[in-house]
């Protein structure tokens, strides 16, 4: 197996390098990463299908990782009620370690070869749900052997990795090899490998909740207004949508709790007129 997140660093001798090099040089490699992320498109879309046809059916979507990987799953799980209004229990996100493995490492937790499962079992993981594998290297036990369980117990699976042909890839259903190639610190796959993956997840997760239902035209419709800035927003896509003053657009959002709550009942008033 190829471990191009391991190899080392077309850069030699960065200590040496000023601060503009460094920064440009880093630049210089992120700019692939989109490209990577290209030649994905396919597996990406076959993953994205198969995730929305067992939402639709009542599913969940899982996200399992270790470190960074981890951590991206977490915050792409999070930030999906917020921005779309749906039940926390959708999206979910698990990292080896637990809570505190978020913000510290938790020593040999990725290494433990039946956390996976436990940590899955607890939110009653079933054959109705999906669960992505998210290892840069390709090569995470935790994630792993999480996946190969799940086949066993006849869960899909996928799976976002950068080294091609990596060992992750035989448990997933649909898996995602986004190759990145070498880091500019040797082995620091938080950087282009990390960005890889975020942007995968974002993909994952926008055009999940659009085929849900959960974005009208371009609009968030189902946001929380958790702040001053989400009603604002709100508030201008009802004065554009309604063609209502700015304060009727605000009163009518706050009313009702949601652009779609005020979408729908504006709708149901033209219908008894």
């Amino acid at each position: 197996m190829q471990r191009i997140t391991e190899a080392n660093s077309k850069y030699r001798h960065l200590e040496k390098m000023s601060i503009g090099e460094v920064l440009q040089n880093i630049n210089q490699e992120d700019k692939g990463v989109p490209y990577a992320v290209e030649q994905a498109l396919l597996s990406i879309q076959a993953l994205v299908e198969n995730v929305v046809n067992k939402m639709k059916e009542g599913g969940r979507l899982f996200y399992i990782g270790a470190g960074t990987s981890g951590r991206l799953g977490i915050l792409d799980a999070s930030e999906c009620p917020p921005t779309y209004g749906v039940p926390p229990d959708w999206v979910i996100g698990i990292i080896a370690g637990g809570e505190t493995a978020i913000r510290k490492a938790v020593e040999f937790a990725e290494d433990n070869q039946q956390l996976a499962w436990q940590d899955l079992q607890a939110y009653y993981i079933n054959p109705q749900d999906v669960v992505v594998g998210i290892a840069a290297s390709g090569t995470t036990p935790y994630v792993i052997h999480g996946l190969e369980t799940c086949q066993k117990n006849g869960i899909m699976t996928g799976c976002i990795t950068c080294n091609p042909g990596a060992p992750i890839v035989d448990y997933a259903d649909f898996p995602v090899e986004v190759i990145v190639g070498p880091e500019f610190v040797t082995g620091s796959t938080r950087m282009k490998a990390g960005t890889a993956q975020k942007l995968v997840l974002n993909m994952i997760s926008t055009t999940v909740m659009i085929q849900l239902g959960r974005v009208l035209d371009n609009k968030m419709i189902d946001m929380k207004l958790s702040n001053k800035k989400l009603v604002e927003r709100g508030t201008k896509i009802l004065v554009n949508a309604l063609k209502i003053p700015h304060d009727e657009a605000r009163q009518r959002l706050l009313h009702y709790g949601s652009v779609r709550g005020a979408l729908e009942a504006h709708q149901v008033t033209l219908k008894e007129k």
